[in-house]
């Protein structure tokens, strides 16, 4: 006798439906699984087996066959153990025939029939939707992730014997409701704030525009001199993710198996890779491609200390990313799009000993290592950045002053306030900030006074400036009459703009 259960197999971040079939015939006891599985896939053999003797369930002795249809798509990962078992149950008339028409179920098993999590939850619960499916049996582990998809009934199992007496009739399983202050927007609690930063009222300026525009910033200066404490600090400012931001967030991290112990993402992602990264490891890969940094930075910030050191192929890998907003990772399986919007954060040294350009050591390097330096910052990385910030050593008197700066809560509502003026202008549009504006957006939203363009062309043509540069100039000045509350871009705007302007080559 045959049987199906539906389930997924998740490549990139997209679930693929998956038929389980069953087929147990007469013959010498053995347990065959067809249907391009990976090792883990092949592994359930042993998970449903002992699962299913440690719930008290019979396992067949006889010839079992296990197509995963359809035949041609790579299966990977843990979720079929769960599928597998039922369809076994449903082959042999343990369980009713009609269980996996309108359900999608996963889960991986562990040998004693408990039902553990699993990654990408969130991407069958939006398959199911999509499939219009009205129920979804998962692990409970996963359910908060998936609550996200509130069309399917959410049926959080904890072990095997669970879910066959939910499909039975025997005992149901309630339909998961999560909790209202999960879904809450707060105000989290950060470990730094602005208002122990003392000096850098330049480098709080630029950030302060970069987190109401969603900017790329370069920060240059000598060690010690608090860049990677300010990046560290920027996320204090920026506005929390919107539900639909939070979902997308939520989503790569759950196919990464990094979500937190709560399930769902409410902030921004806030990733510092080390500088002896890969490029796979930045950008996505693998046999079977994962995300990478840059996807799991999307819509937060991801900060790159020691720019410089990283491979120059890591740095070139990310100009797409940069312009596009999304990483094609091409393997000879297929090709699979990461979505990777990301606000770039980068701190370097002028030079390879970092003393260059402090005033009170002397520089020690060779004018041929400061070129090998340089080398890696390429013309079109270079475009891509928008604020480029000299920080300079802090002085004594500076640090020992008493008194708090300016509080990460105030420079954060004029944040606020700039996004809110943002979200207006874009309604209806596929754009949360001024930074993901394209070349025609600019031109019909980023309006600026006569003075202001004859101001623009003069330093396009001062500083022969890219096309992507000029615009750039122009979606940062349009940020800066954000948080003045203008509606036109003005000189004072436009100059601001092109003082943050001045790249690390000149």
């Amino acid at each position: 006798m045959a049987s199906t259960v539906l389930t997924a197999s998740v490549i990139g971040l997209e679930a693929h439906p998956v038929h389980v079939e069953v087929d147990i015939s007469p013959g010498l006891s053995s347990f065959i699984i067809v249907g391009l599985p990976d090792a883990a896939v092949q592994e359930a053999r042993e998970r449903v087996k002992s699962a299913m003797k440690n719930a008290e369930l019979d396992f067949p002795r006889t010839h079992i066959t296990v197509n995963l249809a359809p035949a041609d798509l790579k299966k990977t990962g843990t979720p079929f153990d769960l599928p597998i078992a039922l369809a076994i149950l449903c082959a042999q008339g343990s369980v009713p025939g009609n269980v996996g028409q309108a359900c999608m179920i996963a889960g991986e098993l562990g040998l004693d029939g408990t039902v553990r999590p699993i990654h990408g939850a969130l991407s069958f619960a939006l398959l199911a939707r999509e499939l219009g499916l009205r129920e979804f049996i998962l692990p409970a582990s996963n359910a908060h992730e998936a609550s996200f998809v509130e069309e399917v009934a959410l049926r959080p199992a904890t072990t095997l014997r669970e879910v066959v007496d939910h499909v039975t009739g025997t005992k149901i399983i309630p339909t998961f409701i999560p909790s209202d202050d999960r879904r809450t927007v707060t105000i989290p609690t950060f470990p730094h704030d602005f208002s122990a930063i003392r000096g850098q009222e330049q480098a709080r300026r630029a950030l302060e525009i970069a987190a109401a525009g969603g900017h790329n910033v370069v920060m240059q200066g000598p060690p010690g001199s608090g860049k990677t404490l300010l990046a560290r600090t920027f996320p204090s400012i920026l506005p929390p993710l919107s539900r639909e931001e939070a979902l997308e967030v939520t989503r790569i991290h759950s196919v990464a198996g990094l979500l937190p112990a709560s399930g769902i993402i409410l902030d921004r992602p806030f990733r510092a890779p080390h500088h002896s990264a890969s490029t796979p490891s930045i950008v996505g890969g693998g046999v079977v491609p994962h995300p990478g940094e840059i996807s799991l930075a999307h819509r937060g910030v991801l900060f790159l200390d020691e720019f410089l050191e990283f491979p120059r192929a890591v740095l070139e890998s990310m100009r797409q990313p940069l312009e596009d907003g999304f990483v094609t990772v091409s393997r000879t399986q297929g090709t699979l799009c990461f979505p990777a919007r990301f606000t770039l954060l980068a701190a370097l040294n002028p030079c390879p000993c970092g003393f260059l350009t402090d005033r009170e050591r002397t520089c020690t390097c060779t004018p041929t290592q400061l070129v090998k330096y340089r080398r890696k910052l390429s013309g079109p990385l270079l475009d891509r950045i928008d604020l480029f910030i000299e920080v300079p050593k802090v002085k004594t008197s500076s640090l020992t002053d008493l008194a708090d700066a300016e509080a990460s809560a105030t420079i954060r509502e004029r944040v606020l306030a700039a996004r809110e003026r943002q979200y207006a202008r874009f309604a209806g549009m596929r754009v949360t900030c001024n930074a993901e504006l394209s070349s025609d957006a600019v031109r019909r939203q980023a309006q600026l006074t006569d003075k202001a363009a004859l101001l623009a062309k003069q330093a396009a043509e001062r500083f022969r400036l890219s096309a992507r540069a000029y615009f750039r100039l122009v979606k940062v000045g349009r940020t800066i009459a954000d948080l003045a509350q203008s509606d036109m871009i003005d000189v004072p705007h436009l100059a601001e703009a092109i003082q943050f302007r001045q790249t690390l080559t000149e």
